[in-house]
């Protein structure tokens, strides 16, 4: 996968409504960044490559697909990231995690990278 997704979703765009409104108690905060972050890795993920393998249901043995071995990296821009990305770890435990440090240059609104 490669570049930037842009997710135009009625739903998500009314979570991050109720993140921003300032009333908005900081335990309901982080539970609709985890249901954010659910949203958008359904969106992020179905790219995955699938792979079939055999298996024994209580009825017969069948085909049926897989993640492929591929090893999954997630990454959290840090701070504002980390939520997100502990969501997306309760989807996909087997994952790596990765940090990557940045700041808005109030200047100039570059961002600045420190880790």
């Amino acid at each position: 996968m490669t570049g930037a997704i842009l997710i135009d979703h009625p739903l998500i765009k009314h979570k991050l409504t109720l993140l921003r409104k300032k009333e908005t108690p900081p335990a309901h905060f982080r539970i609709i960044l985890k249901e954010i972050s659910f949203l958008l890795a359904f969106e992020v993920t179905k790219g995955l490559e699938l792979e079939n393998i055999d298996i024994e249901t209580p009825v017969s043995r069948t085909s049926a697909p897989q993640l492929s071995g591929r090893n999954m990296c997630i990454f959290s821009i840090l701070r504002a990231g980390e939520g997100l990305a502990q969501g997306m770890l309760e989807l996909i435990p087997s994952a790596r995690v990765g940090h990557v440090g940045l700041y808005r240059d109030e200047d100039d609104l570059h961002a600045v990278e420190y880790y």
